[in-house]
């Protein structure tokens, strides 16, 4: 008989019925240090405080009133945006899949309104993961996600991951963008090197495509700056965003150049909830406390730490652990054993994280993390690794 919630989800036998900061508490009263931040969400830990009471100011003001009027929330959400990346406009969604959508129309929508409507093909790469709408998963690829959800919508090619030979070759008169993320997050937390966007900025403007990044999982201040892009000093076209700017809200966005927005007028996209009262007024808050200089060269600060302390964990467990990867506090173990089998151990020692593709263990701890919770949490990881190693010998 199935379950009343469907069952799309292997879930951990663990409920969770409080939170403060990187800790969360079970139904039976258990804490647990918590690594994966609702998968990069949770950006400022649990019931932040300042979170809560915006967030509880706002309820008691104004919850929804939709699209069809002004919301001043939005507007000052989108000029904070604005004036602090890229993008001259900012569309907003509930989901990073939802701007996923957004990010593909508008980039079609843009070479049809100049009209080159064949230019619709958007070449993504494997290992990607843009959402899992029927559009989002035709992007992504891969077997896991579409098997079964056929046909799909057409228009897009993977290609491997890091080849710029691949993409020099593929990149042409009917392509409307290329759409990656410049740390994958599922894909294995893998960076895009600094000389590599640059390159594929050229190609983009070379052949007149835009350039779209997914910075739903590594933005927000996650690799240190406020968005990973800003490492190598290049910027797209169109950028998505979800995850973090809401610090646990359902909030994403779809960040645009004029010129790339320049085909979405009244009526060509929308949305009930998106950009909803309670949603930007927490996003707000996220954005003025994550944009702060000093916030940012704490998040770098906590991250060579943690880092340190990992490398040293990868050094006491060989057999377990073969390297650190990643960027600021979006950081990747490479397992050399199956990183379920890491997660698992880590519930036995009360240490949350999340396992991605490629044999990596992912780490995503609130950005505020407190450096006592680093050191407590790679000790944790340690008393998992020892498990581990007890149990296959």
């Amino acid at each position: 008989m199935i379950a009343s919630v469907l069952p799309t989800y292997n879930r951990a036998p663990l409920a969770f019925v409080s939170g403060e900061g990187s800790w969360l508490t079970t139904d039976d009263g258990r804490r647990f240090l918590d690594l994966g931040a609702g998968i990069a969400v949770n950006a400022l830990g649990h019931a932040n405080p300042e979170l809560v009471a915006t967030l509880t100011e706002q309820a008691g003001q104004l919850w929804h009133v939709s699209n069809l009027y002004e919301i001043p929330g939005q507007k000052k959400l989108a000029d904070a945006l604005v004036g602090l990346t890229f993008a001259d406009t900012v569309f907003f969604t509930n989901s990073g899949t939802e701007a996923a959508e957004l990010a593909i129309k508008m980039a079609r929508k843009y070479h049809y309104e100049k009209g080159d409507a064949e230019r619709s093909h958007i070449l993504t790469f494997q290992g990607s993961f843009h959402g899992r709408s029927t559009g989002a998963i035709a992007a992504s690829g891969g077997d896991k996600m579409i098997k079964g959800f056929g046909p799909l919508m057409p228009g897009f090619t993977q290609l491997p991951w890091g080849d710029l030979a691949a993409l020099k070759d593929a990149i042409g008169p009917d392509t409307a963008a290329v759409m990656l993320e410049p740390i994958l997050g599922e894909g294995g937390i893998k960076v895009w090197p600094d000389a590599d966007l640059k390159e594929i900025r050229a190609l983009c403007d070379a052949n007149g495509a835009l350039l779209i990044f997914d910075e739903v999982q590594c933005g927000m201040g996650r690799s240190g700056r406020l968005f990973a892009h800003e490492w190598a000093g290049v910027n797209p076209d169109i950028m998505m965003v979800a995850k973090g700017i809401g610090g646990g809200f359902p909030l994403g966005a779809v960040l645009a150049t004029e010129n790339a927005a320049s085909g979405m007028v009244a009526g060509t996209h929308g949305s009930t909830y998106g950009g909803n009262p309670l949603a930007c007024a927490v996003g707000l808050k996220v954005t003025e406390i994550v944009s702060d200089p000093a916030f940012l060269a704490e998040v770098g600060r906590k991250a060579g730490l943690f880092r340190q302390k990992l490398e040293g964990l990868v050094a006491a467990h060989p057999t377990v652990f073969e390297g650190v990867q990643g960027q600021g506090l979006m950081l990747g173990l490479k397992c050399k054993i199956a990183p379920v089998d890491v997660v698992k151990a880590g519930y036995a020692a009360e240490v949350l994280t999340v396992p991605a593709a490629e044999n990596v263990l992912r780490l995503l701890p609130a950005l505020n993390i407190e450096d006592a919770d680093l050191a407590e949490a790679v000790a944790r990881l340690d008393r998992a690794a020892t498990a581990l190693e007890a149990h296959a010998g």
